[in-house]
């Protein structure tokens, strides 16, 4: 065992309480420690002082006892349960777009997945502010106005500008489009992949 190791809390925690389980596992499965020592192959003492702590476990002990008592390493060092891998973040809902924020972190490079609704019959107002924003289509087409451009992007199209420069972006058809968004003060540039829109 290396020397740091000795100092985690976190991994001191972990192996005092793998002797007590493989006792419980042990007893109730029935089984003596003279039983498990055939099994296993590791002496009566060892596996006695690994049960009240006396020895330090460590995977070449604990690999043969798991495949004695036939469950996963897992169950004797009591790995925490996987976490629920659910997104949970709270959409935001504004002018028929609705925004699911991917990072939950403030500041920085931010991520949204974005469905807009076919808009109002109004004409795009372009707008500028401080920043870079990188956009991915899903399903269904964006029209991107940039600056004097007139672009639509298709699924799997990408673009990513200044938003310094005059933009707006909606559905370009009298349907609903699905996107990321990447927005930040920062970013690797992307070429823009649509082409201009032709008259």
């Amino acid at each position: 065992m290396k020397e740091h190791d000795r100092d985690d809390p976190e991994l001191d925690a972990v192996l005092t309480g793998v002797g007590p389980r493989l006792r419980r596992l042990r007893k109730d499965r029935g089984v003596t420690l003279s039983a498990l020592s055939a099994a296993t192959g590791i002496s009566v003492s060892t596996l006695s002082r690994l049960e009240s702590g006396g020895r330090r476990p460590s995977l070449e002990l604990l690999l043969p006892i798991a495949r004695a008592h036939e469950v996963p390493l897992d169950d004797l060092v009591g790995a925490p349960p996987v976490g629920d891998p659910r997104v949970r973040a709270k959409p935001i809902v504004r002018h028929g777009r609705t925004m699911v924020p991917l990072t939950a972190r403030p500041g920085g490079l931010q991520a949204y997945k974005m469905v807009q609704e076919a808009g109002s019959g109004e004409e795009p107002e372009q707008r500028t502010h401080e920043g870079y924003e990188w956009l991915f289509v899903l399903s269904g087409k964006l029209r991107l106005l940039l600056a004097e451009h007139d672009l639509v992007l298709e699924p799997g199209e990408a673009a990513e500008f200044d938003t310094r420069l005059p933009h707006w972006f909606g559905p370009a058809e009298d349907k609903p489009v699905e996107f990321l968004s990447l927005f930040g003060p920062q970013g690797e540039r992307m070429h823009v992949r649509a082409k201009p829109k032709r008259g």
